[in-house]
C-alpha cells in the first residue's frame, strides 16, 4: 500500500540519486488524514515547481454542507481556505537546498474574492492544489529534506489551513455573512435602476499604487450626498445607506488629487467581491461594466469603429478596421465596440487615460478644423445614443472639459475625497455659459456588427509543444510565440486571471470555435462551461487559475495579432 510509511521509504531509497528519481513519487499516497497526489514532477530543481494535490475527506475537513450550500458561500469559503492554506504553506517553506528546494506555495491572492481552481469543495471533502520545490543538493535528490517537507510540514499545513476545527470560528462566520450580504446587495441593483452602489463608511483609498490594501491612516470614510443616497436591506448588516449611481451618463468632477480616479477605480473593481476588512465590501457594480482606455500600439482585428471614426485619409474604410499599431483614438474606439459586442451594459472611462480627441472636440477646434476634415466623432456626441438606443450607461471622470455638463444625467463632485451632488450646479453653469459647440451628426448607434473568429489563424505552438500559453508577469500572455499585451485590462486583478484568459482562449480554439460561430455565441458557450466553477473547464488539475469575465476573454482574443475574423 502506498501509505505514509511507503512514501518515507521511497524518499530514503532515492536519496542522493539524480533528480529524475523523484518521478517515483508520481501518483497517489495515503497519508494520515488526507491523500497526497503527485501530478507532475519538475525535471530540475531550478525548473517550475512540481504540482501536488491534497484530498481531505469530508469527515476530516469537518465542513457542514450549509457552509458552501450556495454559489456565494462556496466561493467565499474556498477563497478563505486558499488564503489560510497558502499562509500555512508559506510558513512551512524553507531553504532546503539548490534551486526552488523547499518551496510550498498556493496561488497568489489579492483583495478580491474570486472563483479560483486552487481549492475545491464537494460532498467528498476538500481538494487543494499547490506547488512544491522538491529538495535537492546540486541536481541530486535530497530525500531526508523531502521526507520532512512532505511527511511532516505539509500535513501540518493541511491541518492548519484546510480543516474547520483549526480555523477561527468568528472568521468563518464573518466570511459567510459577507458572502450573503454581497449577493443580496448585487441582486438589488437592477430593480433600483442602479449601475453601482457605494456604501457609506467604505474606505476607497489604497495604501499605494503597488499595495491594494486599504489606507490605514488619513483615509476619509465615504459619505454619500443626501440627494444620491439610497438605502438597501441586507440579511446580516441590515439597512445600509450609500450612494446609488443610476443608469445613464454620470460624470465625476473635481480638482486634481481630490479622489475622482479613486472613486472610479473602486467602481471598476466593484464587479468583484472583496474580502472582509478591505473597505470596499459595500462597493458593487453591475457585472457588465467595462473599463476602457486609450492603448497606443494595440492590435485591432476587423472591428467596425465607423460610429466613432469615419473614413481615414486616403479613403481607408473603418467598417472592418485592422491595424497592428492603433492610435489612442482608434484603440479606444475599438475597445468600446469590442466591449459592446461582448455585451457590456456600462462603460467606465477616466479622462487621464483616454485620448483627448476621442472624448471631446470643442467649439474653437470645430471652427478651425472643418467637420469634413475630422474623421473622429467624439464620445461626447455618442453617449446619449449609447444610453437611449443601446441601454448602455457611461461613468466618466472629467477634470478639464465642462462640455460634458450638457449631456450628463448626474454630476458627482469630489472635494478632498468627499462626494457632493453637483448636477444642478453643473446644469446652471451649462445654461448660463453656452460653449457654442455644434452637436454631432445625430446618428443613432446600432449594435456592433458581429465578428466570426477564424481558429486556423490562432497558433499556440512553441517548439515541440502544440499548445504553450504562459503568463508574462502582470502584463499579458505569451501565446505560442506571440506576446499579447493585456496591461490595459484594468479589471484583471490577479495573475491567475491571466492564466484563466489563456485557458479560455484555448478552450474556445479547441472546441466551439469553428469559423462559423460569432464571438458572442462563443462567449456564451464558454460561460456555460465554467458556470459550475473555473476548475471544471481545465484540461489538467491546475491550481493557478482564476475566473475572468467574458469581456476580458474577448479583449484578449482581439489583441492576438494573428487573429483573422470574418
Amino acid at each position: 500500500m502506498r501509505d505514509g510509511e511507503a512514501l518515507r521509504a521511497t524518499l530514503r531509497r532515492i536519496d542522493g540519486r539524480g533528480y529524475p528519481a523523484y518521478k517515483d513519487l508520481l501518483g497517489r499516497w495515503e497519508l494520515p488524514g488526507f491523500a497526497l497526489l503527485v501530478d507532475r514532477v519538475q525535471g530540475d530543481p531550478f525548473a517550475s515547481p512540481s504540482r501536488l494535490r491534497v484530498l481531505v475527506p469530508a469527515d476530516r475537513a469537518g465542513f457542514d454542507p450549509e457552509d458552501h450550500a450556495t454559489e456565494a458561500r462556496s466561493r467565499f469559503l474556498r477563497d478563505l481556505l486558499t488564503r489560510r492554506f497558502g499562509e500555512a504553506c508559506e510558513q512551512a517553506s524553507g531553504r532546503r537546498g539548490s534551486g526552488k528546494s523547499g518551496e510550498l506555495s498556493v496561488v497568489g491572492v489579492g483583495q478580491e474574492v474570486l472563483d479560483r481552481s486552487a481549492v475545491l469543495l464537494g460532498p467528498e471533502g476538500v481538494e487543494a492544489r499547490l506547488r512544491a520545490g522538491l529538495p535537492a543538493q546540486g541536481r541530486r535528490v535530497s530525500g531526508r529534506e523531502a521526507e520532512r517537507m512532505l511527511c511532516e510540514d505539509l500535513p501540518r499545513a493541511v491541518e492548519r489551513g484546510l480543516c474547520r476545527a483549526s480555523l477561527d470560528a468568528w472568521e468563518l462566520r464573518a466570511w459567510r455573512e459577507a458572502a450573503e450580504d454581497s449577493a443580496a446587495l448585487r441582486a438589488q441593483l437592477e430593480a433600483l435602476g442602479l449601475v453601482a452602489f457605494v456604501a457609506d463608511g467604505s474606505v476607497l483609498p489604497r495604501r499605494s499604487g503597488v499595495d491594494d490594501r486599504p489606507m490605514c491612516e488619513g483615509a476619509l470614510p465615504f459619505a454619500s450626498p443626501p440627494g444620491l443616497r439610497v438605502t438597501l436591506t441586507l440579511p446580516h448588516r441590515g439597512e445600509i445607506a450609500g450612494m446609488g449611481v443610476r443608469r445613464g451618463v454620470t460624470v465625476i468632477v473635481g480638482g486634481g488629487y481630490h479622489g475622482k480616479s479613486t472613486l472610479l477605480r473602486a467602481l471598476e473593481r466593484g464587479v468583484w467581491d472583496h474580502i472582509p476588512g478591505d473597505g470596499r465590501e459595500g462597493v458593487v457594480t453591475v457585472p457588465g461594466a467595462v473599463k476602457v482606455r486609450a492603448e497606443d500600439g494595440r492590435s485591432v482585428r476587423g472591428v467596425d469603429i465607423s460610429p466613432f471614426i469615419g473614413a481615414l485619409p486616403g479613403g481607408r474604410s473603418t467598417a472592418a478596421f485592422h491595424t497592428d499599431d492603433a492610435s489612442g483614438s482608434t484603440s479606444q474606439a475599438a475597445s468600446i465596440v469590442e466591449a459592446l459586442e461582448a455585451g457590456a451594459t456600462a462603460l467606465l472611462l477616466d479622462e487621464d487615460s483616454s485620448a483627448t480627441n476621442f472624448l471631446i472636440r470643442d467649439a474653437r477646434m470645430q471652427r478651425l478644423v472643418a467637420a469634413d476634415k475630422e474623421p473622429i466623432t467624439p464620445l461626447l456626441d455618442r453617449v446619449a445614443s449609447l444610453r437611449d438606443d443601446l441601454g448602455v450607461s457611461t461613468i466618466l471622470v472629467v477634470g478639464g472639459s465642462g462640455d460634458w455638463f450638457d449631456v450628463a444625467d448626474c454630476v458627482v463632485g469630489m472635494d478632498a475625497f468627499a462626494p457632493w451632488e453637483a448636477t444642478e450646479r453643473a446644469r446652471a453653469i451649462a445654461a448660463s455659459t453656452p460653449t457654442g459647440r455644434e452637436a454631432g451628426d445625430g446618428r443613432r448607434l446600432q449594435r456592433p456588427r458581429p465578428r466570426v473568429p477564424d481558429p486556423s489563424t490562432l497558433d499556440p505552438s512553441h517548439g515541440r509543444r502544440p499548445s504553450s500559453v504562459k503568463v508574462l508577469g502582470r502584463r499579458g500572455l505569451l501565446y505560442g510565440r506571440q506576446e499579447v499585451e493585456l496591461g490595459a485590462l484594468e479589471q484583471v486583478v490577479e495573475a491567475a486571471q491571466l492564466r484563466g484568459i489563456g485557458h479560455a482562449i484555448e478552450w474556445l480554439r479547441r472546441g466551439p470555435m469553428d469559423g462559423r460561430r460569432e464571438l458572442a455565441e462563443l462567449l456564451d458557450l464558454w460561460e456555460e462551461a465554467v458556470a459550475e466553477g473555473v476548475a471544471g473547464s481545465l484540461p489538467s488539475p491546475d491550481g493557478d487559475v482564476a475566473r475572468v469575465r467574458r469581456f476580458e476573454v474577448a479583449a484578449a482574443l482581439s489583441r492576438i495579432r494573428s487573429l483573422g475574423v470574418r
